[in-house]
């Protein structure tokens, strides 16, 4: 049986962050992954036969990866900022929000709300967002602090307003305004199905969804997502880390054996420690014991439009509202509203969605006969969990994506589908993926993204990387460690930093 210092259990994007620094670090490491390729959900693809776009399919966005990480690693990546923070329509306008002129935002404040109270609250409530990030985001590359510590680097009105209170009540104290407060509660929906009056898991969403690297912007990855994986795999063969792919492990035990197929059969490693860049409920059941399946929440929707459609509001140029995050009947009442008829089991009437247009920010993921001539969309649906698709995945797909272009439509001065490209085969490019289509074909139990509940960025105790496992060889890298969630690296990096410290 052939030993390694490290194997890693997944090749994701966290398992090629491990792999890479544990690799430069001079120990020998083996990487399992079992698709044909690397990179988890953070990759790009041709969706539709004989269009030439390569689409992030699955992740899309980039705010928490690191910037050390991307030094550390020499990475060969280059993140874009976006303009235009976000354009949510409301009747005949829109709340507008341009990251670059002051002066429009507070204007399309005045429109929409009808005075100033609510821009100053914005104001307000974001700068004490950005101290927070500023605080936070280089804690999660450190070992973990205890509650009192986060508390005194975040200040007592951001602990009692983020932290201890759910987020839905906060935000309906600092604004008057229905379609401000949605706006605000969406980044504490994002692959979260909670009730934000309510439930602190929805804190815990929205934190990581302003903390990103110490400034809480979504940036576009040049090349789309694969992009990014590319660049950790490369780094890590380039540290001399080995790679195997279509090797799909069944086993995992405590003493470091890893068994796995592949298409000479089946085999087994040993390894000093391994590091599982996968759910925490697969690898319960390599250890053979019962897994509690998580639920996603979500709907994503990969389109590629002739033209974009026009809006209602003819003053706002569709390539700026497009090019940031553009909301879909996400006022706090229609998002109140979604959840409630979810969690009776229904598709939402009218679905809360939000949709921005890669290809705006970077065209390079158009084929050179199509930029120009088309334009990328990427939905990414709320309140769609795992439930409402168990029984009848197919159709529970078509449904939700029927009432989710309902719901665009509404918003918009034409329909969606009139701007819709059609494949060389006449199919329309739409490509629907729902928490059942994430488990049956990526592998993630209950569709979710982030592989399970998110966890606060402390621990009761201090101390430790958040990677922990009861098994002393056996630590967690992914999505799934504490300070884990979306395409960051973080558990990567802690789960080798748990390593490496731990023998100086």
């Amino acid at each position: 049986m052939r030993s390694y210092d490290v194997v890693v259990a997944g090749g994701g994007h966290n398992g090629l962050v491990a792999a890479a620094y544990l690799a430069r670090a001079g120990r020998r490491v083996l990487v399992l992954e079992r698709f044909g390729h690397v990179g988890g959900l953070a990759i790009s693809a041709r969706a539709f036969p004989g269009v030439d776009v390569r689409l992030s399919r699955y992740s899309y966005l980039v705010s928490l990866l690191p910037a050390e990480i991307v030094r550390d690693l020499g990475l060969d990546l280059e993140l874009r900022r976006r303009r235009y923070a976000s354009y949510t329509p409301k009747g005949d306008t829109g709340l507008f929000v341009d990251n670059e002129d002051a002066a429009r935002t507070a204007a399309s404040f005045a429109t929409v709300t009808g005075g100033a109270a609510d821009h100053k609250a914005w104001q307000d409530f974001y700068g004490m967002t950005a101290r927070v990030a500023r605080a936070l985001a280089p804690t999660l590359l450190e070992p973990l602090r205890t509650p009192a510590e986060v508390e005194r680097l975040v200040g007592a009105e951001a602990w009692r307003d983020l932290f201890l209170r759910p987020i839905g009540e906060t935000v309906a104290e600092r604004f008057g305004d229905d379609t401000v407060r949605g706006v605000v509660l969406t980044d504490a929906l994002i692959g979260t199905f909670a009730d934000p009056a309510a439930d602190l898991s929805a804190n815990r969403c929205f934190l990581y969804h302003v903390i990103g690297d110490g400034t809480g912007e979504w940036n576009v990855p040049v090349g789309g997502m694969g992009a990014v994986s590319g660049a950790l795999e490369m780094a890590a063969r380039n540290a001399g880390a080995e790679i195997r792919t279509g090797a799909e492990i069944v086993g995992i035990s405590p003493s470091g054996e890893v068994a796995f197929v592949d298409a000479d059969g089946e085999h087994a490693v040993n390894g000093g420690h391994v590091l599982v860049n996968l759910p925490p409920a697969v690898l319960d059941r390599l250890l053979g014991r019962p897994a509690a399946i998580p639920e996603g929440a979500q709907l994503k929707v990969n389109m590629v439009l002739s033209r974009l459609p026009r809006l209602k509001d003819a003053s706002v140029d569709p390539r700026a509202a497009f090019s940031g995050t553009f909301h879909i009947n996400e006022g706090h009442d229609q998002l109140a509203a979604a959840y409630a008829q979810a969690a009776r089991g229904e598709i939402p009437e009218l679905p809360p969605a939000e949709v921005y247009c890669h290809s705006l920010t970077d065209p390079s993921i158009l084929g050179p006969d199509l930029r120009g001539r088309a334009e990328t969309m990427t939905l990414f649906g709320l309140h769609m969990p795992a439930r409402l698709f168990r029984k009848n995945p197919d159709q529970a797909r078509q449904d939700a994506l029927r009432a989710t272009f309902a719901s665009i439509n509404a918003v918009l001065a034409e329909p969606i589908e009139d701007c819709i490209l059609q494949a060389p085969d006449g199919t329309p490019c739409v490509e629907v993926k729902s928490p059942v289509d994430l488990e049956t074909d990526a592998g993630l139990p209950g569709g979710h993204i982030f592989h399970t509940d998110l966890s606060w960025p402390y621990a009761e105790e201090g101390g430790g990387w958040g990677v922990e496992t009861e098994h002393e060889r056996i630590l967690m890298c992914g999505a799934g460690a504490r300070r884990g969630g979306g395409v960051s690296g973080i558990g990567g990096h802690n789960a080798a930093m748990a390593l490496l410290m731990k023998r100086r």
